[in-house]
């Protein structure tokens, strides 16, 4: 099988996920998953299409993970994951649509308005 490559996207983050076959290794940007990602809730979150699937130890991944923060990069490489396991066998599709893996979440940050501090926040109201 050759490498496939599925992308994934979050908030601002975008994952470019390759898939081959190996012995479970995961390296995101050069670095293990371990080092890239420091809390265990974090590496649970973005491996979790593997476990779903329950592939683990089957193949590998190298991840290419640019943009945002580590939440929105957590989010997009779960997607790419989900993605690129479909690529390999369409028969994932049921598991990985029930857990929720296949969809993308289109939350983003709400634009500044003009006369205001933030999005929504207002200036302090004054009577007098």
């Amino acid at each position: 099988m050759a490498d496939k490559i599925a992308v994934g996207r979050r908030k601002t983050s975008v994952a470019r996920v390759t898939i081959r076959p190996g012995s479970g290794n995961v390296n995101i940007n050069n670095k293990s998953i371990d080092d890239y990602l420091p809390t265990e809730h974090d590496r649970k979150l973005a491996l979790a299409p593997v476990e779903a699937v329950e592939v683990q130890g089957n193949y590998d991944f190298i991840i290419s993970a640019h943009g945002g923060g580590i939440s929105g990069q957590v989010g997009a490489i779960k997607l790419g994951i989900a993605r690129a396991l479909l690529l390999v066998d369409e028969e994932f599709r049921p598991i990985l649509r029930k857990g929720g893996f296949l969809t993308r979440d289109s939350r983003m940050v709400e634009r500044k308005k003009y006369g205001r501090p933030k999005a929504r926040k207002r200036f302090q109201f004054s009577k007098r």
